[in-house]
């Protein structure tokens, strides 16, 4: 009778110690799992909601001036960069015929060509438009025997800057809306400048669609050159002297109800508690608060994952782990 009571009281023993072992377990692993929280505190300032997009300065009318007539090129009047208005005379040519005429008279003397050369005048090369010359491809002396050869200046109303911009972010592009333009050449100037045109056909790379935007600088300065990397920042929305919020901090639920994790009100040592909020404009990492949290209050951040130390490090107002 006594060993059967012995025997009985050992194993109800062991049990009770293996069931406080798994139960120290599995509260070890529950503490080590646990979230853990950091504190950061609603700011006030300005945001603005963007798109960003690469692209390529080039011109938005780009004009190839060929030869009016066979010949020969006399005189250049322009140089690459040179603003020209319409109608300026870019270039003197003569024809075949003169050509021939003049090297004649060169050969008899200054007095016959001075003769030949005013009787027989030079073909002016004018320009079409207002503009910029971009490419100067002839010299004086060249030749060309058919006006289908490669032009002999190239002209440019004026440069814009031809962004390719997601299909997922078209909708939000619209004409005449601000934008800012940096040069990689150059990333410490930035351009203002709006959109002039969004195109109505895509273009498909690698399986990815995009629609060009033709961006127009405010200014063009010196230094811009057709060929240029570019990037563009489209603003779609600014906000001043709001409330703003970090976007890890917040957390949704169904109904696409956002709230925060705020410290107990009512208990120092009380848990975390859920506020409602109503947001706006975020740039990728702030967003704005318009209604439910005010200037300077402290809103929990939620960190989830394994620990590398067993204490939990909770911030003030929540309870601390249990003491072993």
């Amino acid at each position: 009778m006594i060993k059967s009571f012995r025997y009985k009281k050992t194993i109800a023993l062991l049990v009770l110690l293996v069931a406080s072992g798994a139960g120290v377990y599995f509260w070890r692993a529950s503490v080590a799992n646990a979230p853990t929280y950091r504190e950061t505190v609603s700011s006030r300032g300005d945001i603005e909601s963007t798109v960003i997009a690469t692209g390529v300065v080039q011109p938005r009318n780009r004009l190839e001036i060929r030869p009016p007539i066979p010949g020969r090129i006399e005189e250049i009047l322009v140089q690459e960069g040179q603003n020209v208005r319409r109608g300026q005379i870019l270039a003197w040519m003569s024809s075949s015929e003169r050509a021939a005429l003049l090297d004649a008279a060169r050969a008899k003397g200054p007095e016959e060509l001075q003769r030949w050369e005013e009787l027989y005048r030079a073909t002016p090369v004018v320009a079409p438009l207002d503009g910029m010359i971009i490419l100067r491809k002839a010299e004086p002396g060249q030749t060309f025997q058919t006006q289908s050869e490669d032009p002999m200046l190239v002209m440019s109303d004026r440069l814009v800057v031809r962004a390719n911009v997601d299909e997922t972010d078209i909708a939000q592009i619209k004409v005449r809306q601000p934008a800012r333009i940096t040069l990689d050449a150059y990333p410490d100037e930035r351009m203002e400048g709006t959109v002039g045109q969004v195109a109505f056909d895509a273009k498909t790379v690698s399986n990815v669609t995009t629609y060009p935007v033709d961006v127009l600088p405010q200014r063009i300065p010196s230094f811009m050159r057709s060929g240029m990397t570019a990037n563009v920042t489209f603003v779609l929305s600014t906000r001043k002297n709001v409330v703003l919020l970090p976007i890890e901090a917040l957390q949704q639920q169904e109904g696409e109800q956002t709230h925060v994790l705020v410290p107990n009100p009512q208990a120092k040592d009380g848990p975390a508690v859920q506020r409602k909020l109503e947001i706006g404009v975020n740039d990728g990492q702030q967003v704005e608060v318009r209604s439910g949290l005010a200037e300077g209050e402290t809103v929990l951040i939620a960190q989830l994952g394994p620990k590398k130390t067993t204490r939990m490090q909770l911030p003030r107002g929540l309870p601390s782990a249990p003491k072993r």
